[in-house]
């Protein structure tokens, strides 16, 4: 009697034991595939303020891009997700004469997957055809002496949770929302998100 009581209840007991999972791996997705709209006039800031250095070493004013959508990507070259760079040179061609940017920001905080020098990376890309602006290895959490431009990017959003986060600029340097590592650069909600920043209107 105890040993059919016993069956009877064991999948009712591995199924509660797998809910917390569930939850786990839900909380650990969403941050990778999710999508936030995000309040650019509560951000302190435009990015086109800020100087960054490009792959030569030399410093670089955002404010060349001022007036301009821009797509913010933190890239590594050694990720799976570095099959994105086609994808991303795809909406920086379709959109640029409307004027559409994407600014690649190498980086080495996620799994150790852009360890190279600024020769290789510019190598990596010209290999695969990248012609968007990508700037010197950076820091995109705080932890890991983060760059000014995700200070002020996460200053009231989430931070990237892996390479190829992608954060949506204003023409005004603010962000308006980010889409997560797995969000694919083809996917038809962040063509509509760019096109619906390039159709805002905007006052220098």
């Amino acid at each position: 009697m105890w040993s059919v009581s016993i069956r009877r209840r064991w999948p009712l007991v591995a199924l509660a034991a797998l809910v917390p999972l569930v939850a786990l791996a839900a909380a650990w997705y969403q941050p990778l595939a999710g999508i936030v709209a995000l309040a650019p006039e509560s951000v302190p800031g435009s990015v086109y303020d800020l100087t960054v250095e490009d792959l030569g070493g030399h410093a670089v004013a955002l404010d060349a891009y001022a007036g301009h959508v821009a797509l913010v990507v933190n890239v590594a070259s050694e990720c799976s997700l570095a099959t994105q760079y086609p994808g991303i040179e795809a909406l920086y061609q379709r959109y640029r004469a409307r004027g559409f940017v994407v600014l690649g920001f190498p980086s080495n905080d996620f799994g150790g997957q852009e360890p190279g020098t600024s020769h290789d990376i510019r190598r990596f890309c010209h290999l695969r055809g990248v012609t968007f602006p990508v700037f010197a290895r950076t820091g995109v959490r705080p932890q890991d002496g983060q760059s000014p431009v995700y200070a002020l990017l996460t200053a009231t959003g989430p931070h990237p949770a892996w390479n190829f986060a992608k954060y949506l600029v204003g023409r005004d340097g603010r962000p308006r929302a980010y889409f997560g590592s797995f969000v694919a650069p083809h996917d038809g909600t962040l063509a509509s998100a760019i096109e619906s920043a390039l159709s805002a209107p905007h006052t220098p």
